[in-house]
């Protein structure tokens, strides 16, 4: 018997914990969860609260079992054919940046939805949606 949402393609384009762990969530109900993650440092949960230098800590490890990762960055024009093409055979996207920074990086809902217009676009905000 397969799990409830086995064959759902989740974009996650989150960080620290609000949108980790909602991601977390639909990986634990058999959805492929693709984080993607700014190249060089990537999530930035990755070194905060660790206990050893050099390595991914707890805190992130939990929230991010069981996704794949890829780094990409949003900022760099060479990087827009790739997220064109994860977002086109995506069935949700996720995020949790500041207000207004989705539509700065290009990866509001309104651009994503151009792309592909059956996308769920999800957006957590851990201080809330105005500030």
């Amino acid at each position: 018997m397969g799990q409830a949402l086995t064959g759902t393609r989740v974009l996650d384009l989150t960080h620290f914990q609000a949108g980790p762990s909602c991601t977390q969530i639909l990986a634990w109900l058999g959805a492929d969860v693709i984080k993607l993650e700014p190249p060089g440092k990537g999530d930035p949960a990755r070194q905060g609260l660790g206990d050893k230098d050099d390595t991914d800590n707890l805190f992130f490890l939990v929230l991010n079992s069981n996704k794949r990762s890829l780094t990409l960055n949003l900022r760099a024009e060479e990087s827009r054919p790739i997220l064109e093409a994860l977002v086109k055979f995506a069935d949700v996207l996720t995020e949790n940046f500041a207000p207004g920074t989705a539509e700065r990086l290009g990866v509001g809902y309104e651009a994503m939805r151009e792309l592909n217009p059956r996308l769920v676009y999800a957006s957590v905000k851990g201080f809330g949606s105005y500030g």
